[in-house]
């Protein structure tokens, strides 16, 4: 079962979108230099189509996606929660964050207009690190993932 712990409204996560960010606890990657170490535990509240449908009724308006950040514990439940969003609110943009390096053909891959990839690896740096593993992909018109990953760098 997923559990959230926290939402925020962000800005930089996903390029050119303003994300509703749902922070998913009990992350199994537990990466060295990880900024959100509070996420490792199993704490939260159950994250549901309901608690999703609430979130949507607060923020709907003024939001264009939403990314879920984690979920590595739980990969089928997220792509069905993907799944629900997409149907129940087809306008909007679905992003994942995985800390696990997930292939295009991985069945979650679907559902999913953003997927950013690999686990953090302090000495290669972030998304906005040239040097990075990390990747983050758009969905393009054609249904396939394009690197988008260099946006974040300057």
């Amino acid at each position: 079962m997923l559990k959230y712990v926290n939402t925020d409204i962000v800005f930089q996560e996903i390029p050119d979108e303003v994300t509703l960010a749902v922070n998913i606890s009990n992350c199994p990657c537990r990466c060295p230099g990880c900024h959100s170490t509070y996420l490792w535990q199993d704490i939260g509240q159950p994250l549901t189509g309901d608690v999703m449908d609430r979130f949507m009724q607060k923020y709907g308006d003024g939001i264009t996606c939403v990314c879920f950040m984690g979920g590595d514990a739980a990969p089928d439940d997220v792509a069905s929660l993907s799944r629900y969003m997409h149907e129940k609110y087809p306008g909007v943009k679905l992003g994942w964050y995985s800390g696990r390096t997930i292939t295009k053909r991985h069945s979650a891959v679907a559902h999913f207009d953003y997927i950013k990839s690999g686990p953090y690896k302090e000495a290669l740096g972030g998304l906005k690190s040239k040097t990075t593993n990390q990747r983050l992909y758009k969905r393009d018109g054609d249904g396939r993932l394009v690197d988008i990953t260099s946006r974040f760098w300057k």
